[in-house]
């Protein structure tokens, strides 16, 4: 797989994780995402070099990201999506969306899922919809684990 790489309005937006800031994308995860609040970066790390991730980055600075783990076979999970606030909207999260949705692997999936909490009208402009089978997805939730995981309450 080729990495790609656009210049979209001022920001580089790009599949090559080598161009990525990862502290960066760290921070702001472990500091503003209601869902991975206070993850380690050993462990975000880990999920980043196990992933296929996309990121728009622009004056140096890690400004948007979002990854799908991914058996690049038959499933992928789009995690951890974010464009910081003072960079909204300016139409990143779509264009990093139409990226990933292009790639010929990605096409071929069976099955591509996430979980959001206010963005279902970005993710139906690329084919998403409301599970047609709901009763049969089980899932294990641990809200507080990177809590636990440094000792607090």
């Amino acid at each position: 797989m080729q990495p790609v790489t656009i210049d979209f309005n001022g920001y580089n937006i790009t599949t090559d994780k080598s161009q990525m800031i990862v502290h960066d994308i760290h921070h702001w995860l472990s500091t503003e995402a209601y869902w991975c609040k206070g993850i380690p970066f050993e462990t975000f790390s880990t999920a980043f070099e196990n992933s296929f991730c996309i990121g728009a980055i622009t004056e140096g600075r890690q400004i948007a990201f979002a990854r799908l783990i991914t058996d690049y076979a038959t499933f992928a999970y789009l995690a951890d999506v974010f464009v910081t606030d003072s960079h909204r909207g300016k139409g990143i999260s779509s264009k990093m969306m139409e990226i990933l949705m292009a790639q010929d692997w990605v096409k071929s999936l069976r099955c591509i899922r996430l979980a959001t909490m206010g963005t279902h009208w970005l993710y139906r402009k690329f084919e998403f919809s409301d599970c047609a089978h709901p009763e049969r997805i089980m899932e294990i939730v641990r809200p507080d684990i990177y809590k636990k995981q440094i000792g607090l309450p």
